[in-house]
């Protein structure tokens, strides 16, 4: 049996398609885009299909579309733009987002003194919007910043709610969407957002490049200084390979984006009823999860608590404990601590992440393994 991997809401494998739309760019657009000659007019013309080709996802104009490193890099810029120049005293957001978004707030609210606010946390993993609603006013110029999808719980925020309420009250609204982008429809148009930010790894594209949504109605200062690519935003020669892979990526993901949510739930359900069936006492953490992320609370003893992964992983499975990003940390999830017991918070809880190339045989290996533990 092949190895398998569960845990595609830390990073994804490269759709077979991306790969070979990244190595013929790699092989005959190696042009710099912002050179004159056919060799960088080839490559800009590469980098501006790929623009209105998300674009066009999206339902925004392609002058929206700024191509990044990563998310945490989008978010970064957008939020200290925000704080440092459009003149925002008050952040609103939760304790269980992104550390991405967490650190850069607090540095925020270091450096420039901003108010911070943050959501209540319902028992179910969801965000309290009625309190969300009672933070907000008219008088403070404020910034909602927030995640469509958890990526440890999968809770969903309902978008088009918040962005209701933030025109109600003049806020300008940031959404983390890394988890969500690719794997469901976001119509900006419908849900007019201020701000999206998004990673190609997430949607089986390639690392190290993302793209940020900036509604054309918001100024901003440059990211980085050095030249006139991305609008003067963000100087760097662009990495037309990477980005041209992301575009595939998001393309295909919108093209089988039916089709491979109803796979994907269906496997889920069929993971959560071979755990409850096996696990007396298991406990689901977050309630209204988002289709390819599972969170549960295994009903072990805290000694094996610490040994979980690594036993899971000698069987050649991969799954998490919680965010990639704090892989190898001691420390416990965030967003598990924000509402579960100090006593379930010893026990193992485990995330596991779909995509469409899992398969019920695959969830039971993974089932049959845990038993053995």
């Amino acid at each position: 049996m092949k190895n398998i991997y569960l845990d595609n809401a830390a990073t994804t494998p490269l759709r077979p398609e991306v790969i070979h739309t990244m190595i013929d760019v790699l092989q005959h657009d190696f042009g710099n885009p912002s050179s004159t000659h056919s060799f960088g007019r080839s490559s800009k013309s590469i980098l501006e299909t790929s623009r209105k080709m998300i674009a066009k996802h999206l339902n925004c104009s392609a002058q929206e579309i700024i191509f990044t490193a990563n998310a945490t890099e989008g978010t970064n810029w957008i939020l200290r733009e925000m704080v440092k120049n459009n003149g925002i005293k008050k952040i609103i957001t939760s304790k269980i987002e992104h550390h991405a978004t967490l650190y850069t707030v607090l540095n925020l609210q270091k450096e420039f003194g901003v108010e911070v606010d943050y959501i209540n946390i319902l028992p179910n993993g969801n965000l309290d919007l009625f309190d969300f609603e009672r933070k907000l006013n008219d008088e403070i110029p404020t910034l909602v910043t927030l995640m469509h999808v958890n990526n440890e719980i999968g809770t969903v925020l309902d978008l088009n709610r918040v962005t209701g309420i933030c025109q109600k009250y003049n806020a300008i609204f940031h959404c983390d969407t890394v988890q969500s982008i690719g794997k469901v429809k976001i119509d900006l148009q419908e849900t007019p957002l201020d701000f999206l930010v998004a990673s190609a790894h997430k949607f089986h594209g390639p690392k190290g490049v993302g793209f940020a949504f900036i509604r054309k109605n918001r100024i901003m200062q440059p990211m980085l200084f050095g030249g006139e690519q991305e609008k003067g935003l963000r100087a760097g020669t662009e990495a037309i390979h990477q980005i041209a892979g992301m575009t595939k990526a998001f393309d295909l993901a919108n093209l089988h984006l039916v089709d491979e949510t109803e796979y994907i739930t269906e496997l889920k359900k069929y993971c959560v009823s071979q755990l409850q069936a096996n696990f007396e006492g298991l406990v689901i953490n977050g309630e209204n999860t988002f289709y390819n992320i599972l969170n549960v609370l295994l009903p072990f003893s805290e000694e094996k608590t610490a040994m979980i992964l690594f036993n899971l992983d000698m069987k050649g499975i991969a799954v998490s404990r919680g965010s990639a990003c704090q892989s190898g940390s001691v420390k416990p999830s965030h967003v598990l601590a924000e509402f579960l017991s100090e006593e379930n918070m010893k026990k193992p809880s485990l995330r596991i992440s779909f995509s469409h190339y899992n398969t019920k045989v695959e969830i039971d290996v993974f089932i049959e393994s845990l038993k053995t533990i």
